[in-house]
């Protein structure tokens, strides 16, 4: 079977010179990319009990158009969290969260749920976000069909889907939650500092209190031109070469330019996923880009080096929009690369498990403490 669906997706693939996406194309889509599960009905309301598994109301925009500008038309989605709440957290003195999103490859063992621990140790509750899962991908799909049927635009819309539902709590301070995500998970914290996103997905509310983009890629410039004003960690390491860090440098440059508090670490001799049990190696098959420059226009389509990359309706459906990414796989030929320093580090993973609490307990206080100053 995973033979099959390969087939068909290289089938799609190779009909790349095709201006349009045809009905066989999107019908194909549909034929191998699995169907969204039957989950419990959402719910909208925490309480002091609930913790463990949750399942929320969300959607899937899939592309930056839909996101900003026809929410409307994205698919409703019932997303799936594990909420941690630490032993300190009482109605009468809430604690602060975490938000965290996990990387392209899915939750990855010694990383997300261990994080979530660590913040509970120290006072913080936390949902790790699965995005996959709640969109049909399990863990026996391949990485290829992961990749291409969930995008940053659905994976920043369940995180202010997480955030909305933890300001519902009584544990929880609603005024310090923040979000953090690593590899494609970071890129997706940080670009939902744009304030497009947070005014569509939240509106009426405060938005994230602080964000946290652990070795998150840095190709896609938004042109954010305005935040929520709450700072930004950054966490990278010099042998990782999916940062390009002098994107990454560009990218924290436009933010501080918007007067964002950007803190920005660089470990040296530090690769990608240091957290993850797997032993450290230079892995030479992992693809990343590096030399281009994904922008958009003004309704949210996306051009590389200037040149649009997708050749869609305003109306196209999922399926189509699906199509239309595996299609524009050549147009990356220039830039997409092969080979970086992937796995455990112990010695830079305590030292970024440091670096992320420090950050943590600074901004958080400072929450609490203007928190207090505005109610008096």
């Amino acid at each position: 079977m995973k033979k099959v669906m390969l087939s068909l997706l290289a089938l799609i693939a190779a009909t790349a010179g095709l201006l349009q996406i045809t009905a066989v194309q999107s019908f194909l889509v549909g034929l191998i990319f699995p169907s969204f599960p039957e989950y419990p009905q959402p719910i909208t309301q925490l309480n002091e009990q609930t913790e463990g598994t949750i399942y929320y109301q969300s959607a899937t925009p899939f592309d930056l158009d839909v996101l900003l500008n026809n929410m409307d038309d994205a698919k409703p989605t019932t997303g799936l969290g594990h909420l941690y709440i630490p032993e300190s957290a009482t109605s009468k003195q809430p604690v602060p969260a975490m938000v965290i999103l996990h990387g392209s490859g899915g939750i990855s063992p010694g990383r997300e749920h261990e994080h979530a621990k660590l913040l509970n140790q120290n006072g913080i509750a936390a949902v790790v976000v699965d995005y996959y899962q709640p969109r049909g991908l399990t863990e026996d799909k391949s990485y290829m069909m992961k990749i291409n049927a969930v995008t940053e635009f659905d994976v920043i819309t369940d995180a202010y889907s997480v955030y909305k539902l933890l300001k519902t709590s009584p544990l929880i301070d609603g005024s310090r939650i923040g979000v953090m995500g690593f590899s494609y998970g970071g890129m997706a914290s940080r670009m939902a500092m744009d304030e497009r996103f947070h005014k569509t997905l939240a509106p009426g509310t405060d938005g994230f209190s602080l964000y946290v983009d652990v070795y998150g890629p840095c190709f896609q410039n938004l042109g954010t031109q305005s935040t929520n004003g709450k700072p930004l960690l950054t966490l990278r390491g010099t042998e990782d070469y999916s940062n390009d860090l002098q994107a990454c440098a560009d990218r924290e440059n436009e933010l501080r330019a918007l007067n964002v508090d950007v803190e920005s670490i660089v470990y040296q001799g530090a690769g990608h996923s240091w957290e993850n049990l797997a032993p450290q190696m230079l892995k030479e098959d992992a693809p990343y880009i590096s030399g281009c420059e994904v922008t958009y226009d003004a309704q949210g389509n996306p051009l590389l080096n200037g040149d649009s990359i997708l050749e869609l309706s305003e109306t196209a459906s999922r399926e189509e929009r699906i199509a239309a990414r595996l299609k524009s796989g050549p147009k990356y030929k220039d830039c997409l690369k092969y080979g970086y320093l992937i796995g455990n580090d112990d010695e830079t993973k305590q030292q970024a498990y440091s670096d992320l609490l420090s950050f943590l307990k600074k901004n958080f206080d400072r929450s609490m403490a203007l928190a207090a100053v505005n109610e008096s």
